[in-house]
Parts: structure tokens; C-alpha cells; sequence
């Protein structure tokens, strides 16, 4: 859509569409640099709304007004993550236009993206494009994130590639969360909060003296909240709250050269996340009768036609509630009695920061040490037919050990002309990863159903059979509907309801990362108005990668033994071939099979890099900034921790001398991109206006795909050269518009013509205004063009595109919305003369229309929405005490996270031999969402002393 034309809308999706524009207007564009009191040792404390006006940050390791930072950076501080109800860094994202966190079937799994550019999908073994840092410590997952942070001090977001400062590098930006620190004067704070869902919060925090040189400061909260879905089938809700949160600080300060900060924090969770609902039929119209998408539910027992969706029918047959496919955003879920969402989630360690002042030079040392365990059950068919689920198992969790050693050094030299800074990063991380995915007890009848009832057979469909077919239906009949070997074939049939509970046991994964870095980050004042600032980093990364696995899923190799024969016979004809594939696939979905029972597999990868950036600013009036930067960012790679990616369960793991053989399946490349940006910043007094041209161009762009059975961790490059279509197989259907039948081999270019395959470019427009101390206003819009290229392959080396993801070549990205507008208004007038105030304050986020879902199938569609959030209230004198009522999504918008295929739920029409539809990608195919929060309100009492 034209942002000529999406402006309006936007604007008419909100009854607050016009304050925002007046927010617009009033302070041209905007931004979130709404924020500010460092108390970080860098720099010094100040109110960010003085009569200065000025807002201090430390993004270049040193402490600098926002406005004098050549950076693309976002600064929020304390009373707007306050104001906002951000408990969490998901809630950025009404105050940070440029930045989208979202969560899926696990909160351990969170995303950040900014620029339209993150990290997808439920897989550990890809590190965060945008990570996080607390308190200067890197944290393994940005999902991390996305617990209690407790009292903060400030939020930093920047944005594009990272690493020339210290920590971990990033390819597309970083979140830093810094705390508050021990103060040497007695003080404390608390807080009441009940909400609608019987929310309950509890936080509180004292901090104060321990002698003249100690101070010390600890700080808790206790959440407790109803869930949002409605799970009728276990009596009892989904996507609750229950955590707990403690952090204790000592700040040691014997001389006014040293300061040493020791941070001790830790997190529990015991929660049932995370559910899902069928997206609604509405949005895929080929769901039911190709002609009549509202003929469903069918009757029970339907005749499979050739224009209908078989798999609609599978699932009513076998108890399926049919209103499930068409409920809108109701949040009552699918679930199969007995099965559990329970998880539990243990994140905790410390840190301790030493700052050293020589005189000349500033030494300082972050070290820190984290363990981080979740575990996390699932009935992960997200519907009432049991196909799929993950046991409520302690024993399966995923679990990070990270120790981060960070040392830099500072200081200036040449008389002040050389502001330079020198350091070296060394991480540890060890990750092991527990799981027991299985087979639900429904499985085998489903599994048959589903083969006959899409295929040549499905005048045999009886789903009141075990068989799911006509009784007495024998060899014969189906050998010669489907010129194969109807002994086998029905042989096959027979063995499928042993799938029933069949998977893995208890498949571990470890991955053992050593990385370390030398980095330089320097700031030359060639003169009083033109500073030339250089960085260069060197990585070396080495991860070793072991998996043993355990399964006792035996009907696999038995399904393989019996019809393989059938599957590559140049006499089957193409519903032979249909049949047996599908009988194999389905009997070893995801690799489920004892031929991997008391396996291990081993390998390990090795990599360096060199990034770095280069930034030229001037400053031709004191109020104005200006400059130009490049950079060349870097994210490693790694190992697909998923045993589907090892080979097609088609051929059995002999067929290539065993698992060991195919271990580098699991391998992909680093993340590497150029930036570029241009730049100004202009800031007088109260009011402060940035303007950002950017464009990044990535190359092994890392993707984790999701396609219905498998993940799919394919890296993403361009070709110079013309595919002619070669990469845009429209469909595996035989007979479809562009159909190309040899588009998995054909689309490949050449090596020397492989170069990026991601770009994201627009502009960034922020400002705020703070016209006296009782008001403050902020706006900003992203405009961000985030597409794939159009002529698309795999790995650097040329490889073809993986069909799964034909949509892809040169459209948007998933979660990459055009066009994002935010605002916010803080009021707080005097109440009478006695010293208290008043509070009212709305933000609000608008977006456009985005695709969820990383395959970008169209059903998977996200319409442009706005979420306002708003809080109004009294406060007493110096604030000692508050009174709030607040909303979050006051309007109520409902709209998906992320969509995507409903696991193993794919169905075929009679007349095909695909599980795929020939006219709208995905057509067969039954998707499922993670709806994002509805409507939240409550009433909140602090005080402080």
C-alpha cells in the first residue's frame, strides 16, 4: 500500500488518530530520545528535562548528549517506561517506532527486530540479529528480555550493525537496559497493581548507605495474572502470569578513581504458555470447497471431492470442533484433555563492573556469569485431534551457561584532538537442549486419513474405520487404484496406527561457543566542528556441536522397508509414487524414527571476521549535527539444532552411511552486512528533531522457517545475474501457473554472481518537545523498505532456494511493517498549591499491513492496526505517593504475532499429487496464530520514601 494512502487509514484506525497528528505536527516527526537519566558510571547524573534540555547517553562508551551522537540511536528512560507500563522489552515497542519484539511458542524465544530485521522462529541455535545487554552484560537470547526488569534506569536501542564498542557484535542493532544503581542516600520505593484477568503486581526496592564508601540496594517484583485463552477441555487458562523477580547491588566507591559495582539477580517462572488459535477461514479461500469455502463443516463421513480441502474434513471426522476454523479472534483454544502448556523458566547470575580513572586513561572491566533453563510443555498440533505434543517433562528444557569477560580502556591523547578507546570481549557459552517431541495418540488414524482422504483411494474413505478406510478394502482394490503393490501399500496402512505415542524420548543437543574479539572504537577532532570516527573489530568464533538421540518410533524404518520399492519403480505411476511418498513421510515426520534411537553425531566450525565503521560529522552551528557512517556488521553461524534438517525421511539414514555422514546439514554461514546512513540532528533547549537515511544490504541473511513438519534454517543471498524464474516455483502442484518442476535444481547461480539478499532501507524521523517541565511530547515515524532480492538463492555458494520458501523473491520480509508511526503526550499540571500534581499520558503505536509468517504466505496477512495505551492519575507532594488508573491496547485491537502452518495439518484434493494447492500458495495447508494481548486495565498505588 502508498504511504500516501496508508497515512489516512492509519489515522482512522484510532479515535486518538488526530492527537497523534496534532503530536505530529506539533513536533515534526519524532522520536524517542524521550528519555534519559543515565546514572551509568560514564556519565553524569542529570534530569534529561531541565531548561538544557539535554539527554545523556553512553552508546559510544562515553558519556554524551544524544544530539552529539553521530548514531542512529533511541534513548527511553525511567518515568516513560513507567508511564508506558513497560515491564518488559516487549512494550518498547510503543515508544521505539524502528523496533517490533514479538514472542511465539515460547517466551524463551522472543524477538527483536529493528529495521524491519531480526531473528525468527523456536531455535536456539541461532544467535539474536538485535541482543540484549543488561547492565552491560550480554544475554544469549534476546527472549531473554522479555522478563521483569525490576527499576530501571534507561533503555538504550541503536540501531545497525555493532561491535566496534565491546560486548557481543550484532548485524542489525542492540537493546542495552541499564538498572539503577545503589544510591549513598536512604530511599525507597513500592508498588500496588491490580488488573482486570485478576492481575496482581507487587514491586518494591530500598537502596541507602552501608558506610561512607558502600552502598547497596535490592530490588523484587511478584507478578500474578490469569490468562488470556480459555483452554475448556483441561479447565484452566493459557498464556497466564506467575514470577517472581529479586536483584541485589553493591556499589563500592572508596576513592573518587575507583568504583566497583557487584549485581546479584535472579528470576523464576512457572507459567502455561503459549497457546494458539486456527487463523479464520475468512482469510484463505480455498480452506473448504474450492467454489464454496463456506460449505464447511462438511457432514461427517463426506466423500472427499476433487475441489475440496481434505484436511478440513480429517479433523471434524475425528472430533475437531469446525467452529475452531472460523472463530475470529476468540480465545477459546483447541487442546487435546490431558495435554499441558506448563513451563518453568529460571534465569539468574551476576555481574560485577570495575571502574578504574588513571588520570590519563580510564580502565574499565564488566564480567559476568549467567544461567538461564526453560522448560516448556505443548500441545503443539494447537488443536483437539492429538497429533502432536511435547510432554510436561523437567528433564526436557533448553539451558544457556554464559560467562562474558569485557575489558576497554579509554582516554585522550594529542591535547585532546583523540578521544580513543581500546578493548577485547571474551564469551563462553555452553547450550544444551533436552527435548521429547512425540506422536499424540491420534496420530495413526490421522495419518491414514489424511492419505486417503487425499489421494487416489479417497472413495475408500471411511473415517469410522481404524484404517480410515472402507472395511474390507484389500490389496487388490488399492493396488489397482494405485498401480503399485497393494500387499505393501496395505501393509503400510497397517502399521500406521503403531505411530501412536512414537517419537523421541529424550534427544539432547550441545553446543559449546568460545568467541573472543579485539575492537577499537576512536574519535579524531580534525577540527572545533568536524570529528572523524573510526572503529575496527576482529572476531574469532570456534562452536563444537554434539546430539545424541533416542526414539523409539520403529514403524518407520518398517513403513520405508515395505513401500520404498513402490516410491522409485519407473513402472508406479504418479499415484504410486504419491501414496509412498507420503506413507514414508508421514510415518517418519521431522526424522522420527529408531533408526536415530542411540545415535550421536559430533562436528564442529571455526570462523573470523573483521567489521568495523566509519562515521564523518559536523557540526556547522552548535545546534545542528550532521554526518555520514558506514559499517559492516557480523553475526556467526552455527548449527541447526533440529534433527528434520539432517536429510528427507525418504531414504533411510543407511542409504547415506549413517547420521555421522550428514552432520553438516546442520551448518550454516554468518550473518554479514554493509550499512550505510546519513544523517542530522538538531536540538535547542527543549526541543530536539532527528532525521536518518539508511540502507544495510545483508548477505547469508539467516532464516528459520517453520513449513508444517520441519524447520527449515536456510542462509539468504542474491544473484547478480538473471534466475529468469527459476527461483519462483509457484507450487508443487503439476499443472500450476508458473509451474517449474525443476526449480530446486534449476534455480542455482553461479558463485562469482552470489552477493546480498536482504535489503532494508528508508528513513528515520524523530523529535521532542518539552515546552515547559508539566509537558512533554515525542513523535517519530520509521519508514522502512525491508525486501528480499529479487533473484534468490540459498548459500553463498549458489545453491537453489528451498521450495518451501518460493514466496519470498522480492517481496517484503515477515514482521517488517513499511511504515510505523508512534507518539506520546505526558502531562502532569500542578494541583492546587500544596505541591501535588496531576498525570495524564497517552502513547500510541500505528503500523501498516506486514506478513507474519516467514514463508510470507498470503494467508498469514497482518491488516495495518494502532494500540494506544494511556494512564491518567493524582501525586502528592516531591511524589511521594501516586494514585493511576491504566490501559494497555485501550482499544482492544486484536491482530496476530505470528502466523503460521498448524503442525502436520496439510491436505490434498483426489485429483492431486501434492500436498499443496495449485492456485493460492498454501491453500491446503491449515495455519494457526499467536494472537498478541488483548485489553488490560487496572488501578496501580506507589509510594516512595
Amino acid at each position: 500500500m502508498k504511504p500516501s494512502l496508508l497515512i489516512p487509514r492509519l489515522l482512522r484506525t484510532s479515535a486518538l488518530g488526530a492527537s497523534f497528528a496534532a503530536a505530529a505536527l506539533a513536533a515534526p516527526a519524532f522520536a524517542q530520545d524521550t528519555a534519559a537519566e543515565p546514572t551509568d558510571t560514564a556519565a553524569p547524573q542529570a534530569n534529561p528535562y531541565d531548561d538544557s534540555g539535554i539527554i545523556i547517553v553512553t552508546a559510544q562508551g562515553r558519556a554524551q548528549a544524544l544530539s552529539d551522537v553521530p548514531v542512529a540511536i533511541s534513548a527511553v528512560g525511567a518515568e516513560a517506561m513507567q508511564n508506558s507500563g513497560a515491564n518488559d522489552i516487549r512494550q518498547l515497542n510503543q515508544v521505539a517506532p524502528s523496533l517490533l519484539v514479538s514472542s511465539t511458542g515460547s517466551e524463551a524465544n522472543g524477538s527483536a527486530r529493528i529495521r524491519g530485521i531480526g531473528t525468527v522462529g523456536d531455535n536456539p541455535g541461532l544467535e539474536s540479529s538485535v541482543p540484549v545487554f543488561i547492565d552491560g552484560v550480554y544475554r544469549s537470547r534476546s527472549g531473554i528480555g522479555l522478563n521483569e526488569l525490576g527499576e530501571i534506569d534507561r533503555v538504550e536501542v541503536q540501531r545497525g550493525p555493532q561491535g566496534t564498542l565491546g560486548g557481543r557484535n550484532s548485524s542489525a542493532g542492540l537493546i542495552s537496559i541499564y538498572s539503577k544503581k545503589p544510591a549513598f542516600e536512604f530511599g525507597g520505593t513500592g508498588e500496588i497493581t491490580y488488573g482486570n484477568y485478576d492481575y496482581w503486581r507487587l514491586a518494591g526496592g530500598v537502596t541507602g548507605p552501608i558506610s561512607d564508601t558502600l552502598a547497596a540496594r535490592l530490588d523484587g517484583v511478584w507478578v500474578k495474572r490469569d490468562g488470556f485463552y480459555q483452554d475448556t477441555a483441561n479447565n484452566t487458562d493459557i498464556n497466564n502470569r506467575d514470577r517472581y523477580f529479586l536483584r541485589g547491588q553493591l556499589l563500592f566507591e572508596p576513592t573518587d578513581a575507583l568504583s566497583v559495582r557487584l549485581i546479584a539477580d535472579y528470576t523464576f517462572r512457572d507459567e502455561r504458555c503459549c497457546a494458539a488459535i486456527y487463523v479464520d477461514n475468512s482469510v484463505n479461500p480455498y480452506i473448504g470447497g474450492l467454489n464454496n469455502p463456506s460449505s464447511l463443516p462438511y457432514p461427517p463421513g463426506t466423500p472427499i471431492g476433487d475441489n475440496e480441502n481434505s484436511i478440513i474434513q480429517v479433523l471434524t471426522d475425528m472430533g475437531q470442533d469446525p467452529s475452531a476454523f472460523s472463530q475470529g479472534y476468540s480465545r477459546d483454544i483447541s487442546v487435546t484433555p490431558g495435554r499441558s502448556y506448563a513451563g518453568k523458566t529460571k534465569d539468574y547470575g551476576f555481574s560485577g563492573q570495575i571502574d578504574y580513572d588513571f588520570g590519563g586513561a580510564k580502565l574499565t572491566s564488566i564480567t559476568g556469569y549467567r544461567e538461564y533453563r526453560s522448560s516448556q510443555a505443548g500441545d503443539l498440533d494447537y488443536g483437539t485431534v492429538d497429533i502432536l505434543y511435547r510432554a510436561d517433562d523437567p528433564d526436557a528444557y533448553r539451558q544457556f551457561h554464559t560467562f562474558t569477560q569485557e575489558l576497554r580502556l579509554q582516554g585522550e591523547a594529542f591535547d585532546g584532538k583523540l578521544d580513543w578507546l581500546v578493548g577485547g570481549f571474551y564469551a563462553d557459552e555452553r547450550l544444551t537442549v533436552r527435548d521429547n517431541l512425540r506422536f499424540g495418540n491420534d496420530y495413526g488414524r490421522f495419518a491414514s486419513c489424511r492419505i486417503i482422504s487425499g489421494s487416489g483411494l479417497n472413495f475408500l474413505y471411511s473415517p469410522a474405520d481404524p484404517l480410515c478406510a472402507t472395511p474390507g478394502a484389500g490389496p487388490l482394490t488399492i493396488g489397482g487404484a494405485s498401480g503399485a503393490s497393494g500387499t505393501d501399500i496395505l501393509a503400510a496402512f497397517n502399521l500406521l496406527d503403531g505411530l501412536n505415542d512414537r517419537g523421541s524420548i529424550n534427544d539432547r543437543y550441545y553446543q559449546h561457543d568460545r568467541n573472543w574479539a579485539l575492537f577499537t572504537h576512536n574519535i579524531f577532532h580534525v577540527t572545533d566542528t568536524i570529528d572523524f570516527t573510526f572503529g575496527l573489530r576482529y572476531t574469532k568464533d570456534k562452536k563444537k556441536f554434539r546430539a545424541d538421540f533416542t526414539n523409539d518410533n520403529v514403524i518407520c524404518p518398517q513403513i520405508q522397508g515395505l513401500v520404498l520399492d513402490d516410491l522409485v519403480s519407473p513402472t508406479s505411476n504418479a499415484t504410486a509414487k504419491a501414496l509412498a511418498g507420503a506413507l514414508i513421510g508421514l510415518g517418519c515426520q521431522g526424522n522420527a524414527t529408531a533408526e536415530l534411537d542411540g545415535v550421536s553425531i559430533a562436528d564442529q566450525r571455526s570462523e573470523d571476521e573483521f567489521t568495523g565503521t566509519a562515521i564523518l560529522s559536523w557540526k556547522p552551528i552548535p545546534e545542528l549535527l550532521v554526518y555520514a557512517s558506514y559499517a559492516r556488521g557480523y553475526k556467526a553461524g552455527g548449527f541447526n539444532l533440529d534433527r528434520s534438517a539432517l536429510k528427507s525421511p525418504i531414504v533411510p539414514f543407511g542409504g547415506q552411511a549413517g547420521a555421522q555422514a550428514l552432520v553438516s546439514n546442520l551448518q550454516f554461514d554468518p550473518e554479514l552486512v554493509n550499512s550505510y546512513e546519513l544523517g542530522a540532528k538538531y536540538a535547542t533547549g527543549p526541543f530536539s528533531m532527528g532525521l536518518t537515511f539508511f540502507r544495510s544490504d545483508f548477505k547469508n541473511f539467516q532464516l528459520n522457517t517453520f513449513n508444517g513438519s520441519t524447520y527449515i534454517v536456510q542462509t539468504l543471498n542474491g544473484c547478480t545475474s538473471d534466475l529468469g524464474g527459476a527461483d519462483r516455483d509457484q507450487s508443487k502442484f503439476t499443472g500450476a501457473p508458473n509451474y517449474n518442476a525443476a526449480a530446486a535444481t534449476t534455480g542455482a547461480c553461479p558463485a562469482d554472481d552470489v552477493s546480498w539478499g536482504v535489503r532494508t532501507q528508508g528513513f528515520e524521523l524523530e523529535a521532542s518537545l518539552v515546552p515547559a517541565r508539566s509537558f512533554r511530547m515525542t513523535a517519530g515515524v520509521t519508514y522502512a523498505r525491508t525486501k528480499y532480492r529479487d533473484n534468490l538463492v540459498g548459500d553463498s555458494s549458489g545453491a537453489p532456494l528451498d521450495q518451501a520458501l518460493r514466496k519470498l523473491p522480492g517481496d517484503n520480509m515477515s514482521n517488517a511493517p513499511e511504515l510505523v508511526a508512534t507518539g506520546s503526550i505526558a502531562w502532569t499540571p500542578d494541583i492546587g498549591s500544596g505541591g501535588m500534581t496531576g498525570l495524564v499520558y497517552l502513547d500510541g503505536r500505528m503500523s501498516s499491513d506486514y506478513n507474519t509468517g516467514s514463508d510470507l504466505f498470503p494467508q498469514k496477512e497482518q491488516d495495518g492496526y494502532a494500540i494506544v495505551n494511556a494512564r491518567v492519575g493524582v501525586r502528592g507532594p516531591d511524589e511521594r505517593w501516586a494514585l493511576e488508573l491504566w490501559a494497555q491496547n485501550l482499544f482492544n485491537k486484536q491482530y496476530a504475532q505470528v502466523a503460521f502452518n498448524s503442525p502436520f495439518q496439510e491436505g490434498a484434493t483426489s485429483a492431486g499429487t501434492a500436498f499443496a494447492d495449485p492456485q493460492y500458495p498454501g491453500g491446503r495447508q491449515i495455519f494457526s496464530q499467536f494472537l498478541a494481548e488483548p485489553r488490560t486495565y487496572g488501578v496501580t498505588l506507589r509510594g516512595k520514601f
